[in-house]
């Protein structure tokens, strides 16, 4: 593997020709995911995928006046320096932010590259012309900006935020709040009864893991068998399931963990402030994402653990 300043002046012309290809790829692959829910994004990438097609003009017009028709095969993995990205544009439903911030280190990358290449060529059009590109990535780095006050307007890109934070409470926000509220709530039932049926920290803490990990897998299956997201928009079933059932099994462990306290007591009290804590959180959480009033999320909240936590004490204490 080869460093950029071993290469030869016409290996760095035909590097930065397939990547120039490569990158437009990989602009028209941003276009696809992004063009149903983010038009405005999505012009923008489209416009820049046109701009590396002329770039790659650019360079295998000079090549060719230098060095002939042929092109020998050299990509950025075969130099040193290059950054290993994952292919983000293979990925679906595409987060507009992520999206925004790939480009950005792309054209980061390569204003670096074609200066650091300008420095070892010896030819006169060809440092000049590796100066130019250098010059359009250094302003294309800058997505906010580029296009921004004619494709990605003020109201383009509110429009466009609004859509991205809708498809976060979608994917991410519902499905960890359902199984938050699910393993907060219903693990307080078999937890309270076993504590009161047994006065035995360490069989009571058993039943709550027991209750949380279950409880988890359960709601991870039910999530992901829900829909696949294709007309629901609610993204990868096996991250919402994975989601919810991570978020089910922390709602129970919270009021489980205090049971690891010898003293009955005590860790009886403790346990019941957790709950006390994590009815809170499901209502602040209501409020921010759901738009629900907190003082209505608190007390639907408050209603179902109260009548869970009073049935296990209940069924303990027969």
């Amino acid at each position: 593997m080869e460093r950029v300043i071993d290469l030869s002046e016409r290996e760095i012309l035909a590097l930065a020709i397939f990547s120039e290809e490569e990158d437009s790829k990989i602009y028209r692959g941003f276009v696809e995911g992004l063009r149903e829910q983010y038009p405005a994004s999505a012009k923008v990438f489209d416009e820049m995928a046109d701009e590396e097609v002329r770039h790659r003009t650019m360079l295998f017009d000079l090549y060719r006046s230098k060095f002939g028709d042929f092109l020998p095969l050299i990509r950025r993995q075969d130099v040193k320096g290059f950054i290993t990205r994952k292919p983000l544009w293979l990925t679906r439903p595409l987060g507009l932010d992520e999206v925004r911030k790939y480009a950005a280190t792309m054209e980061l990358e390569w204003a670096r590259f074609y200066r650091k290449a300008a420095q070892s060529a010896r030819d006169t059009s060809i440092r000049e012309l590796l100066d130019r590109l250098a010059d359009a990535e250094d302003k294309h780095e800058s997505l906010a900006h580029k296009l921004g006050e004619t494709i990605l307007t003020k109201t383009a890109r509110a429009r466009e935020d609004a859509t991205s934070r809708r498809l976060f409470v979608l994917q991410y926000v519902q499905p960890g709040l359902a199984g938050l509220m699910d393993g907060s709530v219903s693990t307080l039932a078999p937890l309270f009864a076993a504590a009161f049926a047994t006065h035995n920290t360490w069989q009571t803490f058993l039943v709550g893991i027991a209750a949380s990990v279950g409880a988890g897998i359960s709601m991870a299956f039910a999530e992901a068998l829900s829909d696949d997201g294709s007309l629901t928009g609610r993204g990868a079933p096996v991250l919402r399931g994975v989601v919810c059932g991570a978020m089910t099994t922390a709602g129970g462990l919270g009021h489980t963990l205090p049971y690891l306290i010898p003293d009955f007591f005590v860790a009886t009290i403790v346990s019941v402030c957790v709950v006390a804590a994590e009815l809170a959180i499901i209502s602040f959480i209501r409020h921010r994402f759901m738009d629900t009033p907190f003082l209505a999320a608190a007390f639907q909240v408050v209603v179902g653990g109260v009548l869970v936590f009073i049935a296990g004490i209940a069924i303990g204490s027969s």
